[in-house]
C-alpha cells in the first residue's frame, strides 16, 4: 500500500488505461471508442512522464557549463511523449474522418449495426 502512495502517478495511469480499455470494449458507439483510445493514449503518456521524472534533477539544458549527467533528467521519455501526442492527434483525425464516412453511408454510429448492414450489402 505504501508503494501505491509513493507511485500514485503510475496507479493513476493504470486506472486511466483500464477506463479507456473498458470504454473500447463495452461501448458500441464508434466515437466513444475513439475517446476510449485517447484516454488510453493519455494514460501511456502520463506513465512515461512519471517514469522519466527524477526528483531533484534539472531539465537537460546546459547552463553555466555544468556537463555532469547526474544533474539532468533523461530527455528521451519527453521526446517519446511528444511523438506519442502527435501520433495520437493524427490517429484521432483519421479515425473521426472514417467515422464520418461510415455515418454518411450507414446512418448509424453503432459498430454492431454497421457490421450487420455491411454483411447485408455483401449478400
Amino acid at each position: 500500500m505504501q508503494s501505491m502512495l509513493v507511485n500514485y502517478h503510475e496507479v493513476v495511469a493504470v486506472l486511466l488505461f483500464g477506463i479507456g480499455f473498458a470504454t473500447i470494449l463495452l461501448h458500441p458507439n464508434l466515437v466513444k471508442k475513439v475517446i476510449g483510445l485517447n484516454v488510453m493514449d493519455t494514460a501511456v503518456c502520463l506513465f512515461l512522464a512519471a517514469k522519466g521524472y527524477i526528483a531533484g534533477r534539472a531539465v537537460p539544458i546546459i547552463v553555466d557549463g555544468v556537463q555532469d549527467v547526474e544533474v539532468y533528467i533523461n530527455p528521451i521519455p519527453t521526446g517519446l511523449i511528444l511523438t506519442g501526442i502527435v501520433i495520437s492527434v493524427s490517429m484521432t483525425a483519421v479515425a473521426l474522418a472514417l467515422i464520418v464516412n461510415l455515418h454518411k453511408k450507414y446512418r448509424t454510429l453503432d459498430f454492431d449495426e454497421i457490421i450487420r448492414l455491411s454483411k447485408a450489402e455483401e449478400v
